[in-house]
């Protein structure tokens, strides 16, 4: 892994569970606890709310020496300075990100189930591949499912390989196990007050210390 990517916990916003006032608290509880991705995800609120909620939010990562991604706008992640983006299928064309981010950028590509479409992201430059969901997800209720299967086999592809989709503590161990680098987590993370955020994400960073080969304690 490089990019100052590492295994373990990648965190995913949700407006839904963190409204405005909760946002960084939240996420800075989940640094605390040794999460080593963020991803800002808000599709709902204006351009200039969601302008200075990501810049808050580079500044906590930044302090926290952890690269913060943005869903789906490259417009954003170029505006605020931030790590890279995550595209999904429907969303920008990853070749013109590169072009707006440039080759130091972190560009991540959600691959469902399908192997073609990791295929096609890994060509096209994706720094790492997400497949999901693999358990039932209140963020993706309708996304396909994914067998654990898919997580070794994508390993193939020389890209960190990212798990999502209904992850919590109970099940996390079992997508490390088959393979995943990072778990994207999202309700199962932040459904919560801080000090329970803080408490679930170093329970998934001793998950990953106690099953992934590559991973140590912060």
């Amino acid at each position: 892994m490089d990019k100052l990517m590492r295994p373990g916990l990648y965190a995913i916003t949700d407006g839904a569970l963190l409204p405005p006032e909760r946002l960084i608290g939240a996420v800075e509880a989940a640094l605390r606890g040794g999460a080593v991705m963020v991803q800002y995800r808000e599709k709902k609120l204006p351009f200039t709310e969601r302008l200075s909620q990501a810049r808050r939010l580079v500044s906590a990562c930044n302090a926290a020496q952890v690269p913060l991604v943005i869903n789906d706008d490259p417009e954003l992640a170029r505006r605020v300075s931030a790590s890279g983006v995550h595209l999904g299928q429907s969303d920008s064309d990853l070749g013109e990100a590169r072009k707006t981010l440039g080759d130091a950028a972190i560009i991540g590509a959600t691959c469902h189930a399908r192997l073609d479409l990791a295929r096609s992201a890994d060509k096209a430059g994706a720094d790492y591949l997400a497949f999901g969901r693999f358990f039932q997800s209140s963020t993706k209720p309708d996304a396909p499912e994914a067998s654990r299967e898919i997580l070794a086999t994508a390993r193939g592809f020389g890209k960190p390989v990212t798990a999502i989709g209904g992850i919590t503590l109970e099940n996390g161990e079992s997508l490390i196990r088959a393979g995943a680098d990072m778990l994207a987590v999202v309700g199962g993370l932040f459904d919560g007050d801080d000090q329970v955020i803080e408490d679930r994400a170093r329970q998934f960073t001793r998950l990953f210390t106690a099953h992934h080969p590559l991973s140590s304690s912060r």
